[in-house]
């Protein structure tokens, strides 16, 4: 008769379940080591840029010569890269070994066969912080307002009819854009004015030493508040991510997407692919064959690799950005360490 598990049976074979990935252990008693593997950590470093475009940038080339960017814009350009290879053990390539026979042997940490030109780090990431809007309101000093002319009429009553009466009234009204625009350049060639004025002593005061310093750095501050409403200004926001590549043996294109940098997010993710690419070319040297025969190596034999030379460019897909000459452990050759019989 076939039985049919009952729900509390059913609750038991779940509970006894592993709640992760089963991972096998060593037997005991036994040693075991992995082969080391080369990471190469990005320090990548870009620089955010939120535009803010003036409101009289229409009117930048019409009253002060210049060319200005009309539309806000966010963009991001990278600063600066550091390269560094760090050496880790592969999992995928572990082996046991005689603990009567260790002795031979130094182990690190990480259960690698301990080299001296080992480097361990750790990773750290910064984000950006949330955008700022646009504030031109405690820029220019002149007002918004003038006064206009415009004329009126209302019936005035006579012995035969009513007749139309102009009367001159002056009422408040918004500038147009265009008039604050020439008048915030006129402030500004007049400060230009004044600036020359001190330096060459054509002033009834005068300014010598500091005061001549802190009047020219007050125009100065002054000048590129009101140059900011033709040209704009911009907020600069740095931001520095590391990155890990890890070179896979026996691909034979080693070419790898390292991250990616957005306009609108900074550096993302190399799988990001709202950003534009960074290529991490590597490539290994040929590694020559041992010259001559060397003796049997009897009894056992601890596995270890000699790394590949490789010249290892970071580029844009065009433009070369970096370039290096780094070993790589996985991608060169294994060999073998007689322990004795």
């Amino acid at each position: 008769m076939k039985r049919i598990p009952t729900l509390p049976m059913l609750l038991l074979a779940c509970a006894l379940l592993p709640a992760g990935p089963i991972r096998a252990q060593d037997p005991y008693g036994t040693v075991s080591y992995a082969l080391p593997q080369t990471t190469i950590r990005l320090e990548v470093e870009a620089v955010r840029e939120h535009f803010f475009a003036g409101p009289y940038a229409r009117f930048a080339e019409k009253y002060l010569g210049v060319q200005a960017r009309q539309q806000d814009q966010t963009t991001c350009a990278l600063d600066g890269v550091k390269m560094t290879p760090h050496i880790e053990a592969d999992p995928s390539a572990r082996f046991f070994i005689d603990p009567e026979k260790t002795a031979y042997l130094s182990l690190s940490s990480q259960g690698l066969i301990a080299v001296a030109d080992g480097s361990f780090g750790e990773t750290s990431q910064w984000r950006f912080p949330s955008p700022r809007a646009a504030d031109f309101s405690e820029r220019g000093i002149s007002s918004n307002l003038t006064s206009e002319a415009t004329t009126l009429f209302r019936g005035v009553q006579n012995d035969a009819a009513y007749n139309r009466v102009a009367v001159q009234q002056n009422m408040v009204v918004e500038k147009p854009l265009e008039q604050r625009a020439r008048e915030a350049a006129d402030v500004i060639f007049e400060l230009r004015r004044k600036r020359m004025q001190i330096v060459i002593g054509d002033t009834d005061a005068t300014y010598s030493g500091e005061a001549m310093g802190a009047a020219l750095a007050e125009i100065a501050a002054l000048e590129k508040e009101y140059m900011s409403l033709f040209v704009g200004y911009s907020e600069l926001q740095p931001q520095k991510v590391t990155c890990d590549v890890v070179p896979v043996k026996g691909q034979k294109n080693q070419t790898y997407v390292a991250f990616r940098i957005s306009d609108a997010d900074g550096i993302v993710a190399a799988d990001n692919l709202s950003g534009k690419p960074y290529l991490l070319e590597i490539l290994p040297q040929d590694i020559a064959p041992v010259a001559g025969k060397g003796r049997s190596a009897k009894g056992d034999v601890a596995v270890y690799r000699i790394p590949a030379v490789c010249t290892v460019k970071l580029t844009d897909g065009v433009r070369p950005i970096l370039q290096s000459r780094i070993p790589v452990y996985q991608l060169g050759t294994e060999s073998y360490f007689p322990l004795g019989k």
